[in-house]
């Protein structure tokens, strides 16, 4: 019965402290920046909100915004973060839903996205 007790215990604990997906200054940033087809910004961001409702449920996931740009809808810019780099940088790029949408962004993306990687110096708010 103690053993029950700790064991909800640790699990209340962690819920509450926030264990798991931490908003960290070690966590890998990403940037990613895309170019439409011409009149093909509607379909582009389609896509990927498709993608990025499965991306929220990997593992190492923490966070991502997707920005348009004011002045030319045809720049669409991810800002991601996530709490383990390597796990990015290899298991991520495998999944299913990542190779499926490389495929059908064929017909909406100029070409290939620019990425680049980032870690936080610091925060100021």
């Amino acid at each position: 019965m103690k053993k029950l007790f700790l064991i909800l215990g640790l699990i209340i604990f962690s819920i509450f402290t926030g264990c798991g997906k931490k908003d960290d200054g070690n966590n890998l940033i990403v940037v990613v920046k895309y170019k439409t087809l011409p009149n093909k910004s509607v379909d582009a961001v389609t896509g990927l909100k498709k993608l990025i409702e499965q991306v929220k449920g990997e593992e190492h996931f923490v966070s991502l915004k997707l920005h348009i740009d004011q002045n030319d809808n045809s720049n669409i810019l991810l800002y991601e973060e996530w709490d383990d780099a390597l796990y990015y940088q290899n298991q991520h790029m495998k999944t299913k839903h990542l190779k499926e949408f490389i495929v059908e962004s064929q017909t909406f993306l100029a070409g290939p996205p620019e990425i680049s990687l980032w870690k936080v110096n610091a925060v100021y708010k």
